[in-house]
C-alpha cells in the first residue's frame, strides 16, 4: 500500500523550464567537450530541472525527490544566444519512484529526449545520511535512492 504522500502525485503532471544559452551553458565551459554549443550536462540540468517543476506544487513537507536514473539522447547542437525549453511529463509512479519523460526542444527541433527515473525521500534523513558517509562506505538505508538493497548501488545516483 502507498503511503499517503505518495498518492499526491499522478501521472499526467508537466513542467516548462526555458534557458537561453550563454558561454557558461557551453559543452567547452562546463568541461563535456571543446564545441561553444550547449552542453550535454546543462541539458541534463535542465530537463531536471523541469522534473522537478512539475512535482512541485504536490512536494509533501519534510520530503523531496533525488535522481535515480537517467536516459538521455542529446540529439541536436544548440548555440549560443537560442533559447532551448525543457519540458517533463511525469509518465509514472511506482511506490516513491517516480519516472518522467522528458524532452527539449529548440523552436519546432527536438534537441533532447529520454527518461529521468526520480525517488521520493525524507530530505532531513537523506542529507544526514549523506553527511555521515564516508568514502568507500555506502549510506544506505531505507531513504537512500536505492532503497538500501544490497546490488542497487551502481544503478542509483545521488540527485
Amino acid at each position: 500500500m502507498q503511503e499517503k504522500s505518495e498518492q499526491s502525485f499522478a501521472s499526467g503532471l508537466s513542467a516548462r523550464v526555458e534557458l537561453t544559452v550563454t558561454d557558461a551553458d557551453t559543452a567547452r565551459a562546463v568541461g563535456s567537450g571543446d564545441v561553444p554549443v550547449l552542453g550535454t550536462p546543462r541539458v541534463l540540468a535542465l530537463v531536471e530541472a523541469a522534473t522537478i517543476a512539475a512535482i512541485a506544487d504536490g512536494m509533501p513537507p519534510g520530503r523531496t525527490t533525488v535522481g535515480l536514473r537517467v536516459e538521455l539522447d542529446h540529439l541536436a547542437p544548440t548555440p549560443v544566444g537560442r533559447t532551448v525549453a525543457a519540458h517533463a511529463r511525469l509518465a509514472a509512479v511506482d511506490g516513491r519512484r517516480l519516472r518522467f519523460e522528458v524532452s527539449v526542444t529548440d523552436g519546432a527541433e527536438t534537441v533532447a529526449r529520454g527518461l529521468v527515473d526520480r525517488v521520493l525521500v525524507d530530505r532531513q534523513r537523506f542529507v544526514e545520511r549523506a553527511g555521515g558517509a564516508r568514502p568507500g562506505s555506502p549510506a544506505g538505508g531505507a531513504d537512500a535512492p536505492d532503497g538500501g538493497r544490497p546490488g542497487d548501488r551502481a544503478a542509483s545516483a545521488a540527485s
